[in-house]
């Protein structure tokens, strides 16, 4: 039920997130894009904008520029937090280095240092060690278990471990993944939009209406270049964060093998 209502709250806090950008967005494009001293004769719907500026031709790109605007800024928003989270979860030290040391301490029975070693780490992979160990030493001298019932104790701790860990990594990628796939359509739409808007003022009787003209063509432009860099950029991080998430839990496995292994061959001994 707890964990049930986490996940509401974290999905309203998203969607909260995702509605304060799209105000922040629409700000920013109703009032300092769409100044009307940025447009000849003050006309933000009719004038061309003064000295082709880069903000007044951007607010010719129409209604779905803050659309993509708000795309780009939750992109934005989520790889900070990504990366906030993905370094914390790597700890604070190299991975294999400290795997390495942890294999070392476990085999000369310095059990002390070794958490230590994991408290230095921190981030997920000192977190699963730590409990792998805390198991561990509980065990290693319990004469009630045999061999094969401490290491599938010690086994099952790090798979719980390991398995509150690993969802916080992915948590929110999802919404990367869904805006490099909306921007480059979101960015379509704007494109079909002013092309519309451009082919009706060159077939418009008489001569082609000028500024209908620019403006479809603005609005076309506008939309594709948002819609395209957004989508870049978001394939990019997500591809990047997964590689990210990739090697940290394939260093959790292998701190889980090598505990397991090392408890294993101790009782060969």
């Amino acid at each position: 039920m707890s964990n049930k209502k986490s996940t509401n709250f974290q999905a309203y806090f998203t969607v909260g997130i995702i509605i304060v950008l799209y105000v922040v967005s629409y700000i920013i494009f109703d009032k300092v894009m769409g100044n009307p001293k940025l447009f000849e004769g003050g006309d933000r719907i009719k004038g061309h904008p003064i000295d082709s500026n880069l903000l007044g031709t951007i607010y010719k790109g129409g209604f779905i520029v803050p659309i993509l605007m708000t795309i780009n800024l939750v992109i934005l928003t989520f790889t900070i937090e990504r990366a906030i989270t993905i370094i914390r979860a790597r700890g604070t030290g190299n991975v294999a280095n400290f795997i390495r040391n942890i294999r070392q301490l476990i085999e000369n029975n310095r059990m002390d240092e070794a958490l230590a070693a994991c408290d230095r780490q921190k981030g997920s992979i000192g977190n699963v060690v730590r409990a792998g160990l805390t198991k561990y030493r509980m065990v290693e001298h319990d004469s009630e278990l045999d061999k094969e019932q401490k290491l599938a104790a010690i086994q099952k701790d790090l798979e719980e471990t390991t398995a509150l860990e690993l969802p916080m990594l992915s948590k929110n990628l999802v919404i990367l993944s869904t805006c490099a796939s909306i921007a480059t359509l979101v960015g379509l739409i704007g494109t079909v939009i002013g092309m519309i808007r451009a082919f009706s003022a060159l077939s418009s009787s008489g001569a082609p209406d000028s500024n209908a003209l620019a403006t479809g063509i603005s609005e076309a432009l506008i939309n594709t270049a948002f819609g395209i860099t957004g989508s870049a950029i978001a394939i990019i991080v997500y591809n990047m964060y997964t590689t990210l998430i990739d090697r940290i839990t394939y260093g959790i496995d292998e701190a889980n093998f090598s505990i397991l292994q090392t408890f294993s061959s101790k009782k060969h001994n």
